[in-house]
C-alpha cells in the first residue's frame, strides 16, 4: 500500500533500513526536520563512507531530549566493515566533516540544528499553512475504511463508541497522510438479531412502542428477548429461526414491522453520529447485500470450493489452513454473517474499484472470523492482499461492568450525560456566564470522552475512569485543551508580524525541544496513517502539551515580553489545535 520508492535488497541488509515508504517519507521536505536531515546526510556523504546518501539518511535520528545536539548517526554497524570501534569511526568522520556543528558523542555523529534558521522556517510555516500544516502532499491513492456501525434494534453502548472513534480519527490521519478515504459503514439492520427482536415484540410485548429515544427502548426490549430465549431454548429457538426465515422470504407483515422499527433506529442513531463528527460516505445494509450474498454462495458450491456438510449446512472447509470450518449457510438455509460479508467485499470492490486498502475496524473478537472471510476470498481470486482487518479491545466504566446478554450494557448517552454533568462540576466557579459555561463544559466532557478512548493502543482494552478523563492535570483531553487556551491567552493582545523578529532569540533549550517536537509534526501523521494508529496523534499532543507547560513555567524569560517566544507560543497553539481536530476534539480560546 504505502510502496513508494524501491530500495536495493542489499542496502536493506546492510543496514536493515525501514521499509520503502518511511524512506519516501525522508524525501518530503516539506516535512521540516527532513530539510535539516538531507542537509546532515549530505555533509556525512562527502566523506569516506561507503554508504549511500539514502542509507544514511533513513539511520539519521533525533537525539533524546536529555542531550544537547540535535540529531544523531550510529556507527555500529560500521564497525565490521571498518574494523574498527564505533566510537573511532565516529571520530574519525567528525575530522573529515570539520563542521563546528557537528560533533562525536561516542558513537554517535551528532549535529546540531542552527536555531535560528530552524525556527524562522518553521514558524513561517504554520503562519501561512495555518489549519493545514502537518498536512502532506495528496498521494492518489484510496482507501476504504469500514466500520461497524451499532445493529438496529440493539442498543448503542460504549464499545461502538470506541469503535467510532478510532474509526473517524484513523480517517483524518489518512487524510492527512495524503489518501483519499471513503469512510463506510455496514449497519447489521435484518436477520438473526432483528428476527429474535420481532419474535418478541410480536409475542411477549402488550404495550406501545414509545416517541422519544426510540433505540433505548429497542436495545432495552433486545435484552429482554434473549432472556427469554434462553428461558427456554428448545421453544423458542425453533420460533425464531422459522420468523427469520420468513423475513428473509420478504413476509409482507413482518416485514412493515421491520421497515417500521429500522426507520426510528436509524434516525436516533444518525444524531448520535452527528454529535460524535463522525463522517460516513456510504451505507451498505445487510438487506442490501442480499441478493449478492446467495449469487456468491451459489458460485462457491459450483466450483466446488464449498460444500454441503453434515446436516445440510454450506461450509467452507479449511482445515488445511488452519482456520477449521466456515459456516456459511445454516441447513435451514438462513444467512449468517460471514454469508454477508461475502458479498459487502464484492460490493465495496464494485463501488471503489481502485482502492489500495479496504480497511474493516471491527472488535477483537471478530480475528478468527475475518481470517477465515479473507481466506474464502482468496480462493474465489479476490484480491484480498488489499483487505485488513483493524481490531480494538473492548471498554469497561470503572467500578461497572458491561453485558449486553444481561440488559446492563453502558450506553453512549449514559457515559455522555455523565461527563457533562461532571464537567460543569470541574469547571466550578469561573468567570462565565452560564451560556459560555455551557459551551465549554460540553466541549471538556467529549474531549475527556475521546482522548481517554482514543490514547491506548486500539487493540488494548480500556477502563474508562470518568473523573480521571477530566482533569486538566493529567494525560487527558482537557489537559490539553487547557493548554491551548493557555497558549490563546498569552497571544490575546499580540499582533501577528513575524517580518521583524530576531529569531536567535529563542536560544533556551526548552524553546529547541518545542522547535523539535513542532518539526516532528507531519512524521507522526504518516507514521499514524502507516500503521492505523491514531494514538500516535494523541501522544504527541501529550508531549507538546507537557513540553509547552514546562517552558511556560520555568522560562527564564517573560514569554510577553519577547516577540520570538510569542511567536513560538503562535505555533504551538496552531497545532495543538490542527492535531485536536484531527481526534474531533474542539480547542477553546478560554477555560
Amino acid at each position: 500500500m504505502f510502496a513508494l520508492l524501491r530500495i536495493n535488497k542489499s542496502l536493506k541488509n546492510k543496514l536493515g533500513l525501514l521499509n520503502s515508504n518511511c524512506l519516501s517519507l525522508l524525501f518530503n521536505e516539506k516535512i521540516m526536520l527532513n530539510f535539516y536531515k538531507k542537509e546532515f546526510a549530505e555533509k556525512i556523504q562527502k566523506t569516506s563512507i561507503s554508504l549511500s546518501f539514502e542509507e544514511v539518511l533513513n539511520n539519521i535520528e533525533i537525539v533524546p531530549s536529555n542531550i544537547q545536539w540535535d540529531l544523531g548517526f550510529p556507527c555500529f554497524k560500521l564497525s565490521k566493515e571498518l574494523k574498527k570501534a564505533p566510537n573511532q569511526i565516529a571520530q574519525d568522520f567528525v575530522t573529515e566533516i570539520d563542521d563546528k556543528n557537528i560533533i562525536a558523542v561516542w558513537p554517535y555523529i551528532n549535529y546540531l540544528i542552527p536555531t535560528k534558521n530552524f525556527a524562522e522556517k518553521l514558524i513561517l510555516e504554520v503562519k501561512n499553512q495555518g489549519n493545514d500544516f502537518g498536512k502532506l502532499e495528496k498521494n492518489n491513492q484510496e482507501i476504504v475504511l469500514e466500520w461497524w456501525q451499532p445493529n438496529t434494534h440493539k442498543a448503542f453502548h460504549v464499545g461502538h463508541l470506541r469503535n467510532a472513534l478510532i474509526s473517524e480519527s484513523l480517517s483524518s490521519c489518512l487524510r492527512w497522510a495524503g489518501y483519499t478515504v471513503h469512510p463506510v459503514a455496514y449497519p447489521g439492520d435484518i436477520w438473526a438479531h432483528v428476527a429474535k427482536w420481532i419474535w418478541y415484540y410480536i409475542n411477549f410485548y402488550q404495550w406501545d412502542m414509545p416517541t422519544e429515544n426510540f433505540w433505548e427502548w429497542a436495545g432495552k426490549l433486545y435484552s429482554q428477548a434473549t432472556n427469554k430465549l434462553e428461558e427456554n431454548l428448545d421453544k423458542y429457538k425453533p420460533e425464531v429461526e422459522d420468523l427469520q426465515k420468513k423475513l428473509e422470504d420478504w413476509d409482507i407483515e413482518l416485514n412493515k414491522i421491520w421497515k417500521a422499527t429500522r426507520e426510528k433506529c436509524l434516525l436516533d442513531f444518525q444524531d448520535i453520529f452527528n454529535e460524535l463528527w463522525c463522517d460516513i460516505q456510504k451505507r451498505y445494509y445487510e438487506s442490501d447485500v442480499e441478493k449478492l450474498w446467495i449469487k456468491k454462495v451459489q458460485e462457491l458450491l459450483d466450483s466446488k470450493i464449498a460444500k454441503i456438510g453434515e446436516w445440510g449446512a454450506v461450509i467452507m472447509d479449511l482445515e488445511e489452513y488452519n482456520l477449521w470450518i466456515f459456516l456459511l449457510l445454516k441447513s435451514t438455509g438462513a444467512s449468517l454473517y460471514s454469508t454477508k460479508d461475502i458479498g459487502l467485499a464484492f460490493l465495496k470492490k464494485e463501488d471503489f474499484p481502485e482502492y489500495v486498502k479496504s480497511l474493516c475496524i471491527v472488535g477483537s473478537e471478530q480475528e478468527h472470523h475475518f481470517n477465515q472471510l479473507f481466506k474464502t476470498l482468496e480462493l474465489m481470486w479476490f484480491p484480498h492482499d488489499q483487505l485488513k482487518h483493524i481490531s480494538h479491545g473492548l471498554v469497561d466504566l470503572k467500578d461497572e461492568k458491561m453485558s449486553s446478554r444481561a440488559g446492563n450494557v453502558i450506553l453512549y448517552t449514559e457515559l455522555r450525560d455523565k461527563l457533562l454533568l461532571e464537567a460543569q462540576k470541574v469547571l466550578g466557579n469561573r468567570d462565565f456566564d452560564q451560556e459560555k459555561k455551557d459551551e465549554i463544559a460540553r466541549q471538556v466532557a467529549f474531549a475527556a470522552m475521546k482522548f481517554d478512548i482514543l490514547l491506548p493502543d486500539a487493540s488494548k482494552k480500556i477502563l474508562f475512569d470518568p473523573s480521571q478523563a477530566l482533569s486538566f492535570e493529567w494525560e487527558t483531553g482537557p489537559y490539553i485543551q487547557y493548554t491551548h487556551a493557555r497558549a490563546s491567552s498569552l497571544l490575546k493582545k499580540w499582533n501577528l508580524d513575524l517580518s521583524q523578529f530576531d529569531w536567535s532569540d529563542l536560544s533556551e533549550e526548552s524553546e529547541k525541544g518545542i522547535l523539535i517536537h513542532l518539526g516532528q509534526f507531519s512524521d507522526y501523521i504518516f507514521k499514524s496513517a502507516q500503521e492505523y494508529k491514531p494514538n500516535y496523534v494523541a501522544r504527541y499532543l501529550l508531549d507538546l502539551s507537557k513540553l509547552f507547560n514546562s517552558y511556560y513555567n520555568n522560562t527564564n524569560k517573560k514569554i510577553t515580553d519577547s516577540n520570538s517566544a510569542l511567536a513560538l507560543v503562535f505555533a504551538v497553539k496552531q497545532v495543538l489545535k490542527n492535531w485536536l481536530s484531527i481526534l474531533g476534539i474542539e480547542a477553546p480560546e478560554e477555560m
